[in-house]
């Protein structure tokens, strides 16, 4: 496969995404049959046809690959321009070919001009006038999908129509406005606060992005409507239609054999996100076929994290509800002569599919066995009557065809694990390849969406669907999402968990989704970060920082900050009594005060942190040194370092400072974070741990390394610091947190920002009493503080 990136990078295809390409080993195969047809496998071609010559090998059909060599020629004289065209040659050439009638239903030729784009855009916008006025600006979305359908539209081009839309919006609506992206109002900083962080920022307005129009562009934006899909029979259509109502009918169907990582993220936006957004429900469907790998553990971790990350399942079904119905398909498949009784063994199946060679295929000996024999010996698997292995149910598909999909796939097998749910009541499971469309059919999905791996199961799906003569789903698939510098397989994370190279499976420095949500990351950074990416066909692979990038934006906007001390160092004002104390008011966020504030002691003995001091002084150096000044956030004036004290081991023990609280103010060149030392309040406030997360792996993809991912696992990955303090504000955020969540169940959710050191989530070790805190006990009810890093600021990442 190697040899293929070149010629694919010839039509157009960049580097990364030939490789991707090559690696596929269902579509590079199609791709390079397609380049032959073109006949640019040694020239290539322009990458605007190079695109359309990928868009065709990736979405042709088996019932369109017949006329292959047809359409190929259609793109490279021109005739073909854009890929709602090669759809539509695809759909033609699906439903019974007449060459003589192709260019009229591909739009060859076709011409759409500005003044026809504009007067079908205004005869939409004025017979939908009432409902965009009223809702203004968040039916542009619909309004670009719903132009592109117009059958006066069909042939136009797609960004034409867009600006058009756009244009014609503007002009009735005027500019987007607070309707449109509502904002709170932000008022001016407090003087103080504002000489106190030694900084007048201005105020950036901030534009709301409207994610929910992913699911009107693009190839999203191109899905059927309900009830726009073929069936076998027409009947099926008008029951299924009567069951739904019309609506679109969506699902997330997990194994629950594992925890979800940050790829199914998507998954759960792309289904969950595309039905809502069209008025629609979601199943959220457990396929539970395989009931040696199913725990219970992955069936509640796997909810939990759906409704985590904002969505309710519409209802909560499993493949195994439909075990029976299964069954009775399975023998009427039999029956109409389309599947058989296999007793090969794994390795002579393979040998008739080609073998490792991809030789000859040809049908085992059993393939014409009696339907009669076959049902027998099907009823005798459902009893019990044949050991694990030794026989399978298989379908009779197509043996010839270059698609892997058709060569048999077996619909049973023979298990004697006990279901979690059905417990022994059966001995023979349904596989993924036969049960996944059924279930599909079953509950009226809609829109069967799942990732590009699957591309080649849409025919056999198609297939089966047809073949026992049930309603028949669409499947469309989009590309999956893979971040680079980690590792999501099951397998290789089980292995690290059982090698304690990784705690558990909710280790925050892995992204599985309970990983990540321990680490701090709050749903909403994730679902704006999948929809931000856009859904389309191809695989997006991203790096961690891109990541991290999107939740310290979030986060930056949402949480209260905090002053803590990494490494603390004691600091003595020499000249204020040793009673000294005041009160300082601490703005839970600068420049928002709809965020709130509180207050903490500001006293004769504080703490700073190590880094913010030096022994000697240095050019461009602003902290704290012996003779120099530097401010507090937040206090009223300046120290200034006169002396300090060092142990045994020469390690800084005490820095003797004075307070410039007489004589004229003279503003500091920066400004310092800090926690005092009062008994009278409770402070500092002890942070048993303070966990830091660093990448678990060294390079952007472990596996690559010699001897695999384990000799690539990070052994500086987690750093636990011992001997952290906090300022008091810690214990009013957590009170008022315990109080919004009606107990503080889950800790992760109290989030901070500790200033000038990075974001931080409380851990789920930390050990509280949610009644002595609503009691007002605060102190008490806080046994054991541990707090993870979610992410650093962005000036430390910089940095490093």
């Amino acid at each position: 496969m190697e040899d293929l990136i070149p010629i694919f990078t010839k039509i157009g295809l960049s580097e990364q995404k030939a490789k991707d390409t090559a690696k596929n080993k269902k579509l590079a195969p199609t791709l390079e049959t397609v380049i032959n047809e073109a006949q640019v496998r040694e020239t290539g071609c322009e990458k605007e046809k190079g695109i359309l010559l990928y868009n065709l090998a990736s979405t042709v059909t088996k019932d369109a690959l017949t006329h292959l060599g047809f359409i190929v020629k259609k793109i490279m004289v021109g005739d073909l321009k854009t890929t709602d065209q090669v759809q539509a040659a695809i759909k033609f050439s699906e439903e019974g070919f007449k060459e003589e009638e192709f260019d009229a239903a591909t739009g060859v030729g076709v011409v759409v001009s500005p003044e026809e784009i504009k007067a079908a855009v205004s005869e939409y916008i004025e017979s939908n006038k009432e409902n965009i006025v009223n809702n203004r600006y968040k039916t542009l979305g619909p309004t670009l999908a719903n132009t592109r359908r117009m059958p006066s539209l069909r042939w136009a081009d797609g960004g034409k129509i867009k600006d058009e839309v756009e244009a014609q919006f503007l002009a009735l609506l005027g500019p987007k406005d607070e309707r449109d992206a509502p904002q709170k109002k932000k008022k001016e900083a407090k003087p103080a606060a504002a000489a106190a962080a030694g900084k007048g920022e201005k105020k950036v307005e901030e534009k709301q992005v409207d994610l929910t129009k992913t699911f009107f562009e693009g190839e999203l934006g191109k899905l059927h409507k309900p009830g726009g899909n073929k069936q076998i029979k027409p009947e099926l259509m008008e029951e299924h239609l009567k069951t739904t109502g019309g609506k679109v009918v969506t699902r997330f169907p997990p194994e629950p054999n594992g925890y979800l990582h940050i790829g199914h993220a998507k998954a759960i936006n792309v289904n969950f996100g595309y039905a809502k957004a069209h008025g629609g429900v979601t199943y959220l469907r457990y396929d539970d076929t395989n009931p040696e790998a199913e725990e219970e553990k992955y069936f509640v971790s796997i909810l939990e994290t759906v409704r985590w990350l904002g969505f309710e399942p519409f209802k909560i079904t499993y493949s195994s509800d439909y075990f029976q119905e299964l069954f009775d398909l399975a023998v009427r498949l039999i029956k109409k002569g389309l599947a058989y009784t296999c007793q090969c063994t794994p390795e002579e199946i393979n040998a008739c599919r080609g073998g490792k060679d991809h030789g000859e295929r040809r049908a085992c000996e059993h393939r014409e066995r009696p339907i009669e024999e076959t049902l027998d010996q099907f009823m005798k698997m459902k009893e019990g009557r044949y050991k694990e292995g030794e026989i399978t149910l298989r379908m009779k598909m197509d043996l010839t065809s270059g698609n892997p999909q058709f060569w048999d796939l077996i619909a049973y097998r023979v298990m004697y694990t006990p279901h979690f749910r059905t417990h022994d009541a059966w001995c023979i499971y349904p596989t993924y390849d036969f049960t996944h469309c059924l279930v599909d059919s079953f509950e009226n999905i809609t829109h069967s969406l799942c990732t590009t791996e699957f591309r080649q199961s849409r025919e056999s799906y198609y297939w089966l669907v047809d073949a026992v003569e049930v309603y028949k789903p669409v499947q469309w698939e989009y590309g999956r999402l893979n971040v680079n510098g980690t590792i999501m397989s099951k397998r290789k994370i089980l292995k690290m968990v059982n090698n304690n190279y990784v705690s558990d499976w909710d280790d925050p420095r892995l992204y599985t989704l309970v990983g990540i949500r321990r680490r701090g990351v709050p749903p909403e950074a994730i679902n704006s970060f999948v929809l931000e990416l856009g859904v389309t066909t191809s695989l997006t692979s991203i790096d961690i920082a891109r990541f991290d990038n999107k939740v310290r934006e979030y986060l930056d906007k949402t949480t209260p900050r905090l002053m803590a001390i990494q490494d603390p160092v004691r600091v003595v004002l020499t000249n204020v009594p040793d009673d000294f104390v005041e009160e300082v008011v601490v703005p839970n966020k600068p420049r928002d005060p709809a965020m709130g504030e509180h207050k903490v002691p500001f006293a004769k003995v504080l703490y700073i942190d190590r880094s913010d001091f030096r022994e000697q002084d240095a050019k461009g150096y602003f902290r704290l040194a012996p003779g120099k000044s530097v401010g507090l956030l937040y206090a009223k004036h300046p120290i200034h370092c006169v002396s300090y004290k060092k142990d045994a081991e020469g390690k800084v023990t005490e820095i003797e400072c004075v307070y410039e609280n007489e004589g004229e103010f003279k503003k500091p060149k920066t400004y310092i974070h800090w926690v005092a030392e009062s008994a009278k309040h409770n402070s500092p406030v002890k942070i048993d741990e303070l966990r830091v997360y660093e990448r678990l792996f060294k390079h952007d993809i472990p596996d690559s390394v010699e001897g695999g991912y384990l000799n690539d696992i990070n052994e500086n990955s987690l750093e636990v610091v011992k001997g952290a303090i906090a300022e008091v504000g810690i214990y009013d955020h957590i009170a008022e947190w315990v109080k919004k969540t009606n107990g503080g169940k889950d800790k992760e959710s109290m989030r901070w920002q500790f200033t000038r050191t990075g974001y931080f989530c409380l851990d789920k070790d930390t050990e509280l009493d949610a009644e002595l805190i609503l009691a007002g006990k605060v102190k008490e009810g806080l046994s054991k503080i541990i707090v993870n890093r979610t992410v650093s600021l962005k000036e430390d990442a910089e940095k490093q």
